[in-house]
């Protein structure tokens, strides 16, 4: 059925739910899961600044990222350990987050995609957009949705 779940995390509140869901998932299912985070690109340059300024804050930028997901990972990693399920972790810099999920899912050979949702609504969708939505729309695979 399906052997390798791409689960998207983000250090948010609900973090911690899509980690244990997706793991007791995979366990059920004797799958493997792959952790994937999506890290923000650094801003756009304002015009007029130095360019060394701007490849120090690029650089300070990508390792405090790369740090953050890294770190987010690895709590996936102990948590799939303990749980008996297989795990690799993935983190990428990206300018799209749903583009990059998409992506990651197919690099990575997986066969369904585990999300969290925040369902803020209607008004917070509007706001906000719904990354959850957008993967839907745009992936061919299979997209469970946790609440």
């Amino acid at each position: 059925m399906f052997q390798r779940l791409l689960v998207p995390i983000d250090g948010s509140d609900l973090t911690d739910h899509a980690m244990t869901a997706s793991l007791e998932l995979a366990r059920q299912l004797g799958a493997a899961v792959t952790g994937f985070v999506a890290e923000p690109i650094a801003a756009p340059p304002t015009p007029g600044r130095p360019p060394a300024l701007i490849r120090q804050e690029t650089l300070e930028h990508d390792a405090m990222t790369a740090a953050h997901a890294n770190s987010l990972l690895q709590r996936f990693a102990d948590k799939a350990r303990q749980a008996g399920v297989s795990f690799t972790g993935h983190h990428a810099q990206v300018p799209r987050v749903d583009r990059a999920i998409i992506a990651a899912a197919e690099s990575q050979g997986c066969d369904m995609i585990v999300m969290v949702t925040h369902g803020r609504g209607a008004f917070g969708e509007f706001l906000f957009g719904s990354q959850t939505k957008a993967v839907l729309a745009g992936s061919t695979l299979p997209l469970l949705v946790l609440h």
